[in-house]
């Protein structure tokens, strides 16, 4: 049963880009349909739980919120086929978070306590920017620098997911319930998603068809980050993280299956031979 509640969110992680490309839409769309979605996932999961949360931390959590949707925003903007596309954009933003979110534990939440913990760690970040290296390789020449110009972009949004990410250490909300916390990081996501759309001027996307079908995939992306809370207790933080880089093989494999996107025999076997990689490096850096 363990097994099966670990594989949730990364099922679900994993197919959650497939279905917010295959909905339509442009960014501005699938952000907002994704906080709808999302949201509606946790008025329901508070409507049953009743879970209390202070003021103090409801705060934090709608901030962490928040800044997810400028890592979402980036990988939705990086997602677009005449950018990155899904198999590319996927794998690349894995890295870039594992990396990333390593690096602020180690410097800044003591983790990889020792320095044999934190050689192996490092090792085991060089083996996943490897892998990052491999599946951003192209063979279409023309478009090299466009490449170098999206992969910056994707890294420099990826600093949202970060702060997400280490959100959960911070003192003022390290010994609240998750659960406590789910609602409002889902309205942080849906403000933030409100916000980008007033920003760029795309208030189409409130009425939009394909902004309400997005809400199907932030449905699914919400489910997976309840479900996840309970795999880090059943299973434990590591475990749990350690199974949801499934999602990007899922991601990845299932943008060439069903998003039709093409690979070059030569751009397939770097882009497996990354998500070999980049699935090695965060098993090591889960078992330190």
């Amino acid at each position: 049963m363990n097994i099966i509640i670990a594989l949730i969110p990364a099922v679900c992680w994993g197919i959650f880009p497939l279905i917010a490309s295959k909905t339509g839409g442009g960014p501005a769309n699938q952000i907002l349909g994704t906080g709808l979605g999302a949201t509606l996932v946790g008025l329901i999961v508070f409507a049953i739980m009743h879970p209390t949360i202070t003021a103090s931390a409801f705060i934090w959590a709608f901030m962490a919120g928040a800044c997810w949707t400028i890592g979402q925003i980036g990988q939705f903007i990086s997602m677009k086929p005449e950018r990155m596309g899904v198999t590319t954009t996927m794998p690349i933003s894995a890295g870039f978070q594992l990396v990333g979110n390593s690096l602020i534990g180690m410097l800044f939440l003591g983790n990889w306590s020792g320095t044999t913990a934190k050689i192996i760690g490092l090792v085991a970040l060089a083996i996943v920017v490897v892998g990052v290296i491999l599946t951003a390789v192209t063979d279409d020449n023309k478009s090299e620098s466009a490449s170098v110009k999206d992969v910056l972009f994707l890294l420099v949004t990826t600093i949202g997911y970060w702060i997400y990410s280490s959100f959960p250490n911070l003192p003022a909300v390290r010994h609240v319930s998750p659960t406590a916390l789910y609602l409002p990081e889902m309205l942080g996501i849906l403000c933030g998603a409100l916000i980008f759309v007033f920003a760029t001027r795309e208030t189409s996307a409130l009425t939009a068809r394909e902004s309400w079908a997005g809400m199907i995939g932030g449905a699914i992306w919400g489910i997976a980050a309840f479900a996840y809370i309970f795999s880090a207790q059943e299973n434990g933080t590591s475990s749990a993280f350690i199974y949801t880089q499934l999602s990007v093989v899922i991601s990845t494999l299932g943008g060439m299956l069903f998003l039709h996107e093409r690979k070059t025999s030569r751009e397939l076997g770097f882009t497996l031979a990354g998500l070999v990689l980049l699935v090695v490096g965060s098993v090591i850096t889960g078992f330190i």
